[in-house]
């Protein structure tokens, strides 16, 4: 499988810790590159997408270290997705040069409440005519990802794509504070969606249900079942 800019930011961040990952099942034998289970691993099935569009993933701190975190997916299913840990003040300048590089139109996915109304994309504001589309993705908790769009400068000046999705999150790994706070991967598969391109949407929403599935297994140390959306998945390799 390909070794995209998730696995990289991992190894980075692993060799910066002065002491174990301590997290939930940080202990447990796992696939390095999809997090699951050795028996449970989806690496096989993985394929990169055809798109127009790419990702920025800004995590905050350990996030990147979560065997729960679905923003690798993303990287799995598209081909330019970038990665970073958050900082307030020392941002990396690789992503900055990102930011300001003339073939995308950056713009913050975040909630339409907590944004200046003139941030907003809407079909009277819609910047990505002409530009690739860069979507920014804050990666943590719900309190970190508040903390890092109110907190990061150099993300003001962008515009912001909002989305009230009316089904609430499936993801049961990691329970939101609220039920229509999404995992990473499915804001990624609505953002997809949104620039027309249904089928890898629709991919990315498969990949993410068989990451779930299976990694809900795994901590209960069970078998895949005959129904399970694993088979879908392989059915579409």
């Amino acid at each position: 499988m390909r070794i995209h800019a998730l696995h990289k930011l991992y190894d980075l961040r692993l060799s910066q810790s002065t002491r174990p990952f301590l997290a939930r099942g940080g202990r447990i034998t796992r696939c390095v590159n999809c997090m699951l289970l050795p028996y449970l691993c989806i690496c096989p099935l993985k394929k990169t997408a055809q798109t127009n569009s790419a990702f920025l993933l800004l995590m905050y701190d350990d996030e990147i270290l979560k065997p729960s975190n679905t923003g690798r997916l993303i990287a799995d299913l598209v081909p330019d997705t970038f990665a970073y840990i958050w900082s307030r003040t020392e941002p990396n300048s690789d992503m900055l040069a990102l930011l300001n590089d003339p073939q995308w139109q950056p713009m913050v996915i975040f909630p339409a409440e907590y944004s200046e109304p003139e941030r907003l994309i809407n079909k009277d504001n819609n910047p990505i005519s002409g530009k690739k589309p860069l979507f920014i993705l804050l990666d943590g908790s719900w309190a970190q990802a508040k903390k890092m769009f109110r907190k990061s400068p150099y993300l003001d000046s962008l515009p912001v794509l909002s989305f009230s999705p009316e089904n609430i999150s499936r993801y049961l790994v990691r329970k939101a504070v609220k039920d229509n706070q999404l995992a990473t991967a499915e804001v990624a598969a609505l953002a997809l969606e949104y620039i027309g391109e249904t089928k890898n949407a629709a991919q990315l929403a498969l990949l993410f249900e068989v990451f779930k599935e299976n990694y809900l297994l795994g901590k209960e140390r069970k078998q895949l079942p005959t129904d399970a959306s694993y088979y879908k998945l392989k059915s579409n390799d």
